[in-house]
């Protein structure tokens, strides 16, 4: 092992001497798509990960975290911003059960609703469903929660989503209610228990004809920091809360949906109203299989979900999406999810090429002339595999270090 670890320095020396300045990094100093060994050689906001479903065997520097998008325009409405959210945010992998069986069911996350959170998502997507006397969130099979399917009650949840809350008072949080609870007030009395009625955006006060929606100051002054959207239409009568379709467009989710995506089309879901109805102020954006693999979660992820933007734009008269619901959404080629944020944001904000051209405050349309980080493409598959322009025999070279040294 002496004389493994004594070639790798070696190597690395060599490297150096050469003037490779593409050569292998470390403590910190890896750039975005850099060639890491372990997470701590990466830049802040960019963690260590593979994509071998892109063809790209090396380990690379990712980014893991949204740009803080209030600091370039805190005072726009609601609706002028996107926001990363994740689909089936509770399904975890590595969540052990809860209940008497082991689960049996799919994963579409990988760390927790509290990590989600503070690595920028703002959107969660949560199944709720009456269970073991209590609202659980859950998969089910035709719309019945068991104990192999059940994750966790979503009490559970709903506190780490009030802690952050509290913790952080000038962060919005939506969550999107796949809703099959019966119990009366089930939900009102969920929420309550969690502390959460406090941050509540009273569903009387939405806009419900295409209107723009209070500016983020506005709703942080009101402490209206939680939007809760149920696919239940009755219980906006019953409990006051919002029916998801009355006030959200949102694409076919799914494989159907990428697949349209790749034919140049963008059709809502049949719950939604087209995606070009403007009586709806708010789109969502759904980007994620049937079948959810974190393994290629990185490679759809990227340059198939960058293409689809422009795809949903058009579709949506000319509108950017506000809410991108995504699996994995740490899992890219490089940017991924978070390069797909940032374009939408570019196009929300400002109207400029990319979010670095964005000028801080001022109006629609005035760019930064001087950025020159590009707008973010559906990165070409050369460019996805051979960014860092290193020879291929030092390619070569790093590929068989890390086979002896592992």
């Amino acid at each position: 092992m002496r004389c493994l670890k004594a070639l790798f320095l070696a190597t690395l020396l060599v490297l150096g001497l050469m003037g490779d300045t593409h050569a292998l990094c470390s403590h910190g100093n890896c750039k975005l798509r850099q060639v890491c060994l372990r997470t701590a050689d990466c830049s802040a906001g960019l963690f260590c990960s593979t994509c071998v479903a892109d063809g790209d065997m090396l380990s690379r520097c990712h980014r893991y975290r949204t740009a803080n998008t209030t600091e370039i325009n805190g005072n726009l409405p609601f609706n002028r911003y996107a926001w990363l959210t994740t689909h089936n945010s509770f399904a975890i992998v590595g969540e052990p059960s809860h209940t008497s069986e082991p689960r049996v069911t799919f994963y579409n996350q990988e760390d927790s609703v509290t990590a989600q959170l503070n690595n920028g998502v703002r959107g969660l997507m949560l199944d709720m469903y009456d269970f073991l006397d209590d609202v659980w969130l859950c998969h089910s099979l035709k719309g019945v929660c068991y104990n192999f399917t059940a994750f966790v009650p979503a009490l559970d949840t709903l506190k780490q989503i009030e802690t952050f809350l509290s913790a952080n008072p000038t962060e919005i949080v939506s969550i999107f209610i796949e809703d099959y609870v019966k119990s009366p007030m089930g939900l009102t009395k969920v929420f309550a228990a969690a502390g959460l009625k406090k941050y509540w955006f009273p569903v009387s006060v939405m806009p419900k004809n295409g209107q723009d929606w209070p500016t983020i100051r506005e709703m942080i002054n009101n402490d209206y920091r939680l939007l809760v959207f149920s696919s239940n239409r009755t219980k906006e009568a019953t409990e006051g809360i919002a029916y998801n379709w009355r006030y959200v467009n949102e694409n076919q989710y799914g494989s159907a949906g990428m697949k349209a995506a790749g034919r140049g089309e963008c059709p809502s879901r049949a719950e939604s109203a087209a995606m070009s109805t403007k009586s709806r102020s708010l789109l969502l954006l759904n980007f994620f299989p049937d079948n959810p693999l974190q393994p290629e979660a990185c490679k759809y992820n990227s340059a198939p979900l960058q293409a689809m933007l422009p795809v949903c734009y058009n579709a949506s008269g000319n509108r950017w999406a506000n809410y991108l619901a995504i699996d994995f959404y740490k899992r890219s080629d490089g940017g991924g999810t978070f390069n797909a944020l940032d374009s939408l944001n570019a196009g929300l904000l400002c109207g400029c090429p990319n979010i670095d051209s964005c000028k801080f405050n001022l109006p629609y349309g005035i760019c930064n002339a001087s950025s020159s980080t590009p707008v973010p493409q559906a990165y070409r598959k050369s460019e996805g595999k051979a960014n860092m322009n290193l020879s291929f025999g030092t390619y070569a070279l790093i590929s068989l270090i890390f086979l002896l040294i592992s």
